[in-house]
Order: structure tokens, then C-alpha cells, then sequence
């Protein structure tokens, strides 16, 4: 078993994350800040990385990125399009496209990012897709339209935005009928979880969550991959 802490288990950029939201919360820095510090760290990163996957934040080879990550494809129950919210270089829009495809399900993918330089990275790498991959702060971008399926991260926004950003995906980027996908994340194994669990914390803002997929991790047997699900209008 692992020694390393489990939050940075979970999470890579826990210190970071944990820094930035204390700054935010004692006022040392605004939103615009804890925005540009996080940019700052990540986008330098991703865009050294050598393989797609590396450039979307990810260490590992391809048979660990598809353990990590293909439960979003295991969620889509039918055709439609795609929208992946933090789509950095764009492995993720290709690969559920791909996987989905397996499945008999047609996927067409599209694209944001807050940072500039990973969507240009992304539209480089998918010139086919290039038109359908953007830039923007999913907390307050216009978007131009409703999607069957919409991705994204809790931690793209801070902590006191979270449920707020729920809730803007679900009414303005989700068509009726359509799934927001919360994750994948890193999650603590139930069994010796004491904290809520990424569902509970989801739940006690209001929401139903409609499903969820769970699959253990692919190196720490104290923690498993976790996706769930919002249906819009529920």
C-alpha cells in the first residue's frame, strides 16, 4: 500500500488546489487570481508534456489512461455529441469517441478550455475538430449551444462556485434528456472513507444524481475511479 498522503493520491495538484482556495477564502487573492495561479502551474505542464495524454495531465501509458478514463464512454447510452469541459489537448474528445464507437455508440465530440494555448494545442492536434474546440471559463462562457453529453471537473472552479457551476451546465450546455458527467476522479474506497463522498457532496446541493460508475484504481488499492452522472431536468 501506497504511503504517500491520500489526498495527493487522489490528486496531483492537491497542494496547489489546497493553497489557492486558502488564499481565495482570506481574501489574499480574488477569483480572477486563484484562476491565473492555477493557469500558471498547469498550462507550462501540459504543454511540455511528450503524448496527448501527458499534455491532459495524465502519467501514465495508454492502457492506464483508458482504465481512468473510459468510464465516460461506458456512460453514454446512445448517439450524440460531446462537449468536454477542460479538454486540454483534446485526448479525451478523440478517445470517447473511439471507445464509444466500440461500443455502437456515435459520439461527436467538441471542446473547451480556460486556457488559450491548450485549446491552440487541442485545434493543432485535431485540425478536423478545430472549429468545435474553444476558449473559455465554463463558470461564465456563453455557450453556443445544448449538447447530448457535457464533461467537467468539480475543481475547475472554486470550491463556493462548485454548485453553481452544476447548475449552469445543467441548464444552459445539457439538451433535455442529456447527461452532465461529473469526474473522472480519484475517490477513497468506501470502506474506509470517513469524509462524504463526491455523490453525497453532489447531493447535498440539491441535485439527484442518476447514476454512477466505479472501477478501482489502476496503482492504489485505497482508491477507486469514480464517475456520476446528472440527467438534465431532474
Amino acid at each position: 500500500m501506497s504511503s504517500e498522503s491520500i489526498e495527493m493520491a487522489k490528486n496531483r495538484a492537491y497542494k496547489l488546489i489546497k493553497e489557492a482556495n486558502d488564499d481565495l477564502e482570506a481574501g489574499r487573492i480574488d477569483e480572477a487570481g486563484w484562476y491565473q495561479r492555477g493557469m500558471a502551474v498547469i498550462t507550462p505542464a501540459y504543454l511540455a508534456g511528450d503524448n496527448p495524454r501527458s499534455q491532459s495531465g495524465h502519467s501514465g501509458d495508454e492502457k492506464h489512461w483508458r482504465h481512468a478514463r473510459s468510464l465516460v464512454a461506458e456512460a453514454m447510452d446512445r448517439d450524440g455529441d460531446f462537449l468536454d469541459v477542460g479538454c486540454a489537448s483534446g485526448h479525451l474528445m478523440e478517445c470517447v469517441q473511439l471507445w464509444a464507437g466500440e461500443r455502437g455508440v456515435q459520439i461527436e465530440p467538441y471542446g473547451l478550455d480556460i486556457a488559450p494555448e491548450l485549446a491552440a494545442l487541442a485545434r493543432r492536434r485535431l485540425p478536423q475538430w478545430a472549429e468545435r474546440i474553444w476558449v473559455g471559463n465554463a463558470i461564465d462562457w456563453v455557450l453556443p449551444r445544448h449538447f447530448d453529453y457535457v464533461r467537467t471537473g468539480l475543481e475547475y472552479v472554486p470550491p463556493r462556485r462548485q454548485p453553481e457551476l452544476v447548475r449552469r451546465l445543467l441548464d444552459l450546455a445539457v439538451a433535455p434528456g442529456g447527461r452532465l458527467f461529473l469526474g473522472t476522479q480519484s475517490e477513497e474506497i468506501a470502506r474506509t472513507r470517513t469524509q462524504p463522498s463526491h455523490e453525497e457532496v453532489i447531493a447535498s446541493w440539491g441535485f439527484r444524481i442518476a447514476g454512477s460508475l466505479h472501477r478501482p484504481h489502476y496503482q492504489d488499492e485505497r482508491l477507486e475511479y469514480q464517475l456520476c452522472w446528472i440527467e438534465a431536468g431532474r
